[in-house]
């Protein structure tokens, strides 16, 4: 009795193993199957399949990728190659954030039953249309010039991205042999506009001003002093070049991006107040674009000095953002203080698509209130008219937008900013452009190409 008592419940142990395998399996199978079935050591994609069908074109219907018979082939122009890269995907599937990779099932048709047998004669895979305009990428790429970095510009009123460029970047008709031991190409596989972890220099100062609107009563009634630097727990924090910009108010104190006022908003507010306030503005979290999930900004003050968090607040110390998540925020200002959410996929067509699934605006949780957005609207407007001047933006009206170099240490090694939006519904673009490792400002590195976007954008406007 005792054998067979034994017996029974190592039977019953192991037919629990093999129905939670099972389980797991088809858990697997249903979430992942299309995932599976569109895996490069599959042979439906060297060309021994006959359904592996799909076409991703940008929004005016250029084709970026075509696979026919399991075969890709890319677009005929080079530069539309390489400047969309990070949007469309490589051929291996290095770049996860890569449309031929995150949407394989949308773009083949694979369907959890037939999988891709082509058991309906007429069955096709999709054709995903893009929002971005492969003209704006190209752009975007010839302006950055070879450096590293990263360009992105969206119409903040239906979150459609109609740029999306990420540096370094390849031929994916004809990748490189050293791409994984070139330190050129050093985080190449990184869509930097969603993924990057960047420091933001003064552009991070939005947030801190956001902050300062909502713990510091008096603020457009105060006046701050500078004479280029302060001196905090024995160590300073000073402003670019230890430029003295004496007496200001807050407005002038953010078109002259001081440093010192900056930092001692942030000390004023302490850490509990400045985590509260970035946090509630999305920083630390993830946001989607179309299903794809950013990574999440970095601030965390929790152990910082009194120096630190003065830092802090003027976009330097452990600070990170994404281009992807300053355009979502400066969206938002421009929209009341709740952005449209970022969508990628224009339309989706096909024998097994679900209708409406993609193309369709979604408004996301507000970041703010529609009094915060208004006097941010009213400060970076400010940096604009007394600042940088319209000139900078080649005519497009009611633009909104700050600088920033964040300072890494060491020579050519800042990230030069510049982010914004245009307030005049007509041209309701938002954008952030950062170029790495450069000696410049972000008015010098990233302006001009902020410029020729969003000139290029307008003339080219639906």
């Amino acid at each position: 009795m005792k054998t067979t008592g034994k017996r029974s419940a190592f039977l019953f142990f192991f037919i629990l193993i093999f129905v939670g395998g099972l389980s797991f399996f088809l858990f697997e199978y249903g979430t992942e199957g299309g995932k599976w079935a569109m895996q490069p050591y599959n042979a439906h994609l060297s060309g021994t399949s006959t359904t592996a069908n799909g076409t991703v074109e940008d929004r005016n219907g250029v084709t970026l990728l075509k696979i026919q018979n399991g075969k890709r082939t890319y677009s005929d122009d080079r530069l539309v190659r390489k400047s969309t890269l990070h949007l469309v995907g490589d051929t291996n599937g290095d770049i996860s954030t890569g449309v031929q990779n995150a949407f394989k099932t949308e773009l083949t048709g694979y369907n959890i039953v037939t999988g891709l047998a082509d058991v309906k004669a007429a069955k096709q895979g999709g054709t995903i249309r893009l929002t971005v305009d492969s003209d704006l990428n190209k752009l975007a790429y010839r302006e950055l010039d070879g450096r590293k970095g990263a360009a992105v510009l969206t119409n903040w009123k239906t979150g459609e991205v109609l740029c999306m460029v990420s540096t370094p970047t390849f031929d994916p008709a004809n990748p490189p042999s050293d791409l994984k031991t070139n330190s050129s190409y050093n985080g190449v596989f990184v869509n930097k506009v969603i993924s990057g972890q960047l420091t933001p220099g003064s552009t991070f100062k939005i947030l801190t001003t956001a902050a300062a609107i909502q713990n510091i009563p008096d603020l457009d009634s105060r006046t701050f002093y500078c004479n280029g630097s302060i001196v905090v727990d024995g160590n300073p924090i000073t402003c670019v070049n230890h430029e003295a910009h004496g007496t200001m108010n807050f407005q002038q104190a953010l078109a002259k991006s001081c440093n010192v006022t900056f930092a001692k908003l942030a000390i004023e507010m302490g850490k509990n107040r400045m985590e509260s306030a970035v946090n509630a503005l999305g920083l630390n979290s993830t946001y989607t674009i179309d299903g794809l999930v950013s990574a999440k900004g970095h601030y965390d003050v929790t152990n910082a000095s009194n120096n630190q968090l003065g830092w802090s607040g003027v976009g330097q110390y452990t600070d990170q953002v994404s281009p992807g998540y300053m355009v979502r925020l400066l969206g938002a200002v421009a929209n009341g203080g709740t952005p449209e959410e970022l969508r990628i996929i224009q339309n989706v067509s096909g024998d097994l698509v679900t209708p409406g699934k993609y193309g369709i605006p979604k408004t996301g949780q507000a970041l703010m209130s529609q009094s915060v957005a208004q006097r941010l609207k009213t400060y970076l407007r400010g940096d604009v008219s007394t600042g940088y001047g319209d000139d900078m933006f080649n005519g497009v009206k009611e633009v909104c937008a700050k600088t920033g170099t964040g300072e890494l240490g060491g020579e050519h090694n800042n990230n030069g900013w510049l982010v914004g939006f245009s307030a005049d519904e007509s041209t309701p673009y938002a954008f952030a452009v950062v170029v790495q490792q450069t000696a410049g400002y972000g008015s010098q590195t990233a302006g001009p190409i902020v410029r020729e976007l969003l000139s290029a954008a307008v003339a080219n406007k639906d």
